[in-house]
């Protein structure tokens, strides 16, 4: 399934690069937010960098349906963007997923939503998550990074359908 192109502004123009702002060394884009999108919690932001050793991680229910949204701006022409979700828990790498987003003209700030996926299902499957984030070029290069985390919680009650 293709990535979702919520809104483009390609003007070259736009703010300098702004505190909460991250992108890899020359790499030209500047990666301004990174958020979960679910039906039922609407959208979560992840902070950049990392954020504090403090924060808390987002919580999502097992079988949530996430996309993730990444807002970026391009100093320069990019063909072939992708981007790569490397999902781990327990330091075991569980799923890598590449997704071609294309070709961008310099300028931004850009929108995209990655295709939904669902969380799995299961105690089992229940935990910490690390995702580590790449965006890179058609050449292979690293454009940007982020890690974050994710705790994945039981659902747990009666379900509420009808018999």
């Amino acid at each position: 399934m293709d990535p979702l192109v919520v809104a483009m502004n390609a003007s070259d123009s736009g703010p300098p690069l702004g505190p909460g702002s991250h992108r890899g060394p020359d790499s030209g884009l500047l990666l301004l937010d990174v958020s979960l999108h679910t039906e039922e919690r609407g959208r979560l932001p992840v902070p950049l960098g990392g954020g504090s050793v403090e924060a808390v991680p987002p919580t999502l229910a097992e079988g949530t349906v996430v996309s993730v949204g990444l807002t970026f701006r391009l100093g320069r022409e990019v063909d072939a963007l992708t981007f790569e979700e490397v999902c781990a828990r327990d330091g075991r790498v569980l799923e890598t997923t590449r997704t071609l987003l294309g070709g961008f003209r310099r300028g931004g700030p850009y929108e995209v939503w990655l295709p939904p996926r669902r969380m799995p299902v299961g105690r089992a499957h229940c935990g910490l998550y690390r995702i580590t984030g790449r965006l890179t070029d058609g050449e292979g290069r690293e454009l940007a990074r982020e890690d974050h985390h994710v705790r994945l919680v039981h659902v747990t009650g009666v379900p509420t359908t009808p018999a």
